[in-house]
């Protein structure tokens, strides 16, 4: 479309850990952010995080067709009904109508993400948004991306590297974001960029958490904290290829379980999981042209303090929240979708060979405009 910008966007991510819907808002032209509005998270009850889970299990494979078709409908209606929600809240939060906002990036809900096969689902119904909150969305950033070759994330670099360019610090530096999947932005001097997911985040250890605490997180690590790290069976989680492969390369939530920690007790279970992220993301760093000097961690991860130790003991430079810069931690992912609906609007690359692997710099996304 090539328009000019700037715009006020409300961005949305529902993220691999499932939490529930980040939205922010930010005024950009997809280069530099211009202003900071309100953000907010809207967590999902436990039946709607079943939905988003029986949606993920059916696009692996499981269910019958009939049973899955139905079952895919209601969770994406679900999601995108808890994202217009989301959107009234933030207009609430901003004093601000519909009228008053240019545009809505709109990621969804992953489900699948196979890029090897050069499939990557994300479920939500942007024209339904654009319908019910009465703002031109921007939604489905990843499919040209993976159609043209590329892992299809991580999406989130761009963004990491407009916010680091405002930041008076020595580079090279590491933007850290833990989520379901962690994923890491190296950004080094004259903008270089390369950016890959570095292995399980949150996801194995939310779901060992769930399956024997009943809560759907490790809060503030305590169940890791009262166990003991099993060094066998982290040592085999770790003897996987994966780790070797050159970046980019992205992975599904479902990549990594918890089977390999089947048969530990609950703390030793969770500990071990939890060393194995962080020691996932110290094999990460040896694939950076230069090591980082600074390490900025973002998303739900940056609150576990056991995680954040051993990522300290771990990577051989400071480890800190991003608040530690003023950026907004929890919602980093959702400005990013904004920023990136900004670059659609623009026709500007929303991913790069350094950043996905794809062929050469890709634009994306559609837009769904409002009745």
């Amino acid at each position: 479309m090539a328009e000019a910008g700037p715009w006020r966007i409300i961005g949305l991510m529902s993220g691999t850990s499932m939490d529930g819907v980040d939205a922010a808002l930010i005024e950009t032209d997809g280069e530099r952010v211009l202003a900071f509005g309100p953000a907010l998270t809207l967590p999902y009850d436990e039946a709607q995080r079943a939905a988003l889970r029986e949606a993920i299990a059916i696009a692996g494979g499981a269910g019958g067709a009939t049973a899955n078709d139905e079952v895919m409908r209601r969770a994406e209606a679900l999601l995108t009904h808890t994202h217009a929600e989301a959107i009234a809240r933030v207009l609430a939060a901003a004093s601000a109508s519909a009228a008053d906002i240019h545009y809505a990036g709109f990621h969804g809900q992953t489900v699948l993400h196979r890029p090897h096969q050069k499939l990557t689902w994300q479920i939500g119904d942007g024209a339904g948004l654009a319908a019910v909150s009465g703002i031109d969305v921007v939604f489905d950033f990843r499919t040209a991306d993976v159609a043209a070759g590329g892992q299809g994330a991580p999406l989130v670099p761009l963004y990491h590297r407009a916010l680091v360019e405002g930041l008076k610090t020595e580079l090279p530096v590491a933007v850290l974001n833990i989520g379901g999947v962690a994923n890491v932005t190296w950004v080094g001097e004259d903008g270089a960029l390369l950016a890959f997911d570095t292995g399980p985040g949150n996801a194995a250890i939310d779901d060992w958490a769930f399956r024997h605490t009943g809560r759907a997180m490790d809060e503030d690590g305590m169940l890791a904290l009262a166990g003991r790290v099993d060094a066998e069976v982290l040592g085999s989680m770790l003897d996987n290829p994966w780790f070797d492969a050159a970046p980019p390369k992205s992975l599904d939530r479902m990549d990594f379980s918890t089977a390999p920690v089947h048969g530990l007790a609950a703390e030793d279970g969770a500990a071990t999981l939890t060393a194995f992220t962080a020691q996932t993301i110290g094999l990460a760093a040896r694939h950076f042209p230069e090591p980082a000097r600074r390490w900025l961690v973002c998303g739900g991860g940056r609150r576990n303090p056991v995680l954040m130790a051993a990522l300290q003991q771990v990577l051989r430079a400071p480890v800190e929240r991003v608040e530690a810069v003023g950026w907004r931690g929890d919602f980093l992912e959702a400005e990013a979708f904004a920023f990136l609906a900004a670059r659609h609007l623009r026709g500007l690359p929303l991913s790069l060979p350094g950043t996905t692997g794809v062929p050469a710099p890709q634009t994306g996304g559609r837009l769904a405009l409002k009745p």
